[in-house]
Parts: C-alpha cells; structure tokens; sequence
C-alpha cells in the first residue's frame, strides 16, 4: 500500500480519536514527580481572572485591519506581531458551571489593534512591565482562538499571578496537515527568539516561565539552544520554569538538543504519557519514538526533571491532561515556583 494513504489513514484515525477524547471520562489518580508534592492549588484569583488581558506574540498573518475574526490566520505572516487580547472568563456562579459542561469557558472578547514588525517583540516587553510571565506555546492542530483559550485555561488553572502570554504559530488547524504544522512551527523560530530576547532584556526584571505542548515543544526546545548560543548565559538566567508537556519530539532530536542546553537543562520538566495516544499516531506518522512517550527513566538520564502521568489519564487520547487535572497543574505549579526561587 503507498506510503500517503497509509499517512492518511493514520490522520483520519487521529482525527477520530480526537473528537472522542472530550467526551471520555478521566479516572483519578496521583501523579508524582519526585519533587515533593506540596500543597494543593490556592483558591485565590488568578491575576488573569482580575484583569482578562492575553499577550500575544504571533508569527500567524492578522486578518483585517483594525482586527477581526479570527484576528489571525493560519498563513504565515510577515515577520512577529503583537496583541493584547482582551478575554472574557468564564461564569463562575454556580448555574454557569452548571452549563460550563456544555458551553462555558473562556473566550475571545476583542482585539483591539495588532503591532507587526521589528518592534512587536518589544512591544510585549514593555507592556510586561516587569513581573512575571508565563507564555504557552501550542500544539498541532490549534487555531488561534483554541490556542488562546488554553493558554487562559493553563493560567488561571494554575492561578498565575504574574502576565499571561501566549506564542502562536501558524498552525493550519486541521487533521491532515501535520507536516505543514512542523514546518510551521520550526519557521517561527527566530522570531521566538527575538521575543525571549526582548524580554530577558528588560531591565525591570521578570522571570520568563514557558509551558510548550506537543508540538510546540520542539519550537521551544529548538529557541532555547538558540538563545543560549547567541545571548549567553545571561538571557538565559532570566528564564525561569520551562515545563515541555507531551512533548511531540523524536527522542534522539529531543537528546541532543537537550545535550546543548548544558546546566540549563535543570529548568526543563516534562510532563510524559507512555500511554500518550496522540504520540503513538505521530510516531507513526513521523516515524521515531516521540520524547513524550518514552519511559521515565530514559527522560531522568538526560537530566531533566520528570513527571510521569501515565496512571492518571483514562481517557483515549491522554495528551493535554495539563489543562484540565489538577494534579498535572500541580506539577506546573511547582516548576514555575522553583524556577522563582521560592
């Protein structure tokens, strides 16, 4: 049988998996990290949840000017722009989550006006002022709106007091579309870098945390062997926790490009799945067995910190656990603590 129909069914046989995954139930469990389990999540606000603004740092082109829906496309722009996206939270009384199981969460409210070009990047620096922030970079097959959402859902479920960020590549947000995803996403390389840069920069301080998922793994992975060949120690001392969850690699790459990070390795957590569904069929896909689906003790022997949450997902696909289980936010938590210090 040729190779390409063998490639598609493989998608086709994701696509249904995916659709399937939000309606599979999720069986407790505790997931470990060796880092001591400390205590639960705090009930306090997120700062999200007080002021709903999202930083944005896009390689996607923008759709309009002034923006509107989607606000970015899944073509590829010229060069980074920047947003800040202004977010609706969710109901938090107690008839919207009730009707949260079908319809509540966050959204995109309004985009008010995009910066593209040389001083993108150091427009999200500025208007960090300073604190913290967490940027989410997203996985295969994410539009910007989906992308957004779990970069709000990350934040407030780990009830992050600093600046929400996300970084978004044009993914294509489709099934069959897997290799341009990649190439998408490793394109928007330097442009990553010049927004890190821009950051660790500043000189209000600020630690940048990262949290990278699947895909997005290998874009974040690939900038910071960048940033620390060409910024030095220096930026990469004001990069804080750097948590890769599910991270959609081949082994082998994702070995030596942890080899180059040098003791800047003792940032990095990852978040495995040995029964990662969505691995297995990129896997297949890509061929290579993905960094995320290895066992834990190949991980460990890199020097990276481990989470291992194969015992906690039941559900068909397991590869997102971090946005939604609390014992997988947990681990986020507590990356990004030690990342500060504290």
């Amino acid at each position: 049988m040729p190779s390409h129909i063998v490639s598609r069914r493989i998608l086709l046989r994701f696509g249904a998996l995916a659709g399937a995954a939000g309606l599979a139930p999720l069986l407790g469990a505790c997931v470990t990290d060796d880092l001591g389990t400390g205590a639960g999540l705090p009930e306090k606000q997120s700062a999200l949840d007080v002021m709903p603004v999202l930083l944005v740092a896009t390689t996607r082109k923008p759709v309009g000017n002034p923006p509107r829906p989607p606000y970015f496309s899944s073509d590829r722009g010229r060069g980074l722009s920047f947003a800040e996206v202004r977010l609706s939270p969710p109901d938090r009384s107690l008839l919207g989550k009730v009707s949260a199981v079908i319809t509540g969460d966050w959204t995109i409210g309004a985009v008010p006006k995009t910066e593209t070009g040389p001083a993108a990047a150091e427009a999200f620096a500025q208007a960090a002022l300073g604190r913290d922030v967490l940027i989410y970079v997203h996985g295969y097959r994410e539009s910007f709106e989906s992308a957004a959402v779990s970069a709000a859902r990350l934040s407030d479920g780990i009830r992050f007091r600093g600046v929400s960020g996300l970084f978004t590549w044009p993914s294509a947000a489709a099934t069959l579309d897997y290799n341009y995803d990649r190439e998408s996403a490793l394109w928007s390389r330097d442009a990553f870098e010049d927004l890190l840069k821009a950051l660790a920069a500043s000189p209000s301080g600020g630690r940048i945390n990262i949290v990278a998922h699947s895909m997005g793994t290998l874009l974040t992975l690939e900038t910071l062997r960048m940033l620390r060949a060409e910024a030095g120690e220096a930026a990469m001392a004001r990069i804080g926790a750097v948590v890769l969850a599910a991270p959609d690699i081949d082994f082998d790459l994702f070995s030596n490009g942890v080899a180059r990070l040098g003791p800047d390795v003792s940032k990095i957590t990852v978040i495995s799945a040995t029964n990662d569904r969505a691995l297995e069929l990129s896997a297949a896909i890509a061929g290579g067995v993905r960094a995320g689906a290895v066992d834990r003790a190949k991980l460990e022997a890199l020097g990276v910190r481990v989470a291992d949450a194969s015992d906690y997902g039941g559900g068909l696909i397991n590869h997102d656990l971090f946005l939604s289980n609390p014992e997988v936010q947990g681990v986020v938590k507590r990356a990004i603590a030690r990342g500060a210090g504290v």
